[in-house]
């Protein structure tokens, strides 16, 4: 399956020159613990190469949707990536 609505997300807040925050909602919706977990393994290895790139102010949230289960890693990078850089974009032109 692709990865098109695998994740919803929400910033929270933005500051520049703040660490990033994230913080990740994975539902038993999504599957068992196993499951769960692994989804949120990949995520967060997903956040922590942004972070070394580094990502800066922001507090994001991702609540993960049911199809999250069955999408690739690659799928799922790409999603997370395009948030972010959205958010990147966002706050550029903000400022």
């Amino acid at each position: 399956m692709g990865g098109a609505n695998c994740i919803t997300h929400a910033v929270l807040h933005v500051e520049a020159g703040k660490p990033a925050r994230f913080g990740f909602i994975v539902s038993k919706a999504v599957g068992n613990a196993v499951t769960r977990n692994l989804v949120r393994r990949r995520l967060k290895s997903i956040v922590e190469q942004r972070l070394s790139d580094g990502f800066t102010g922001a507090d994001v949230v991702f609540r993960m949707m049911p199809r999250s289960a069955d999408t690739s890693f690659q799928d799922l990078k790409d999603e997370t990536n395009r948030a972010l850089d959205r958010i990147e974009r966002l706050r550029a032109e903000s400022q």
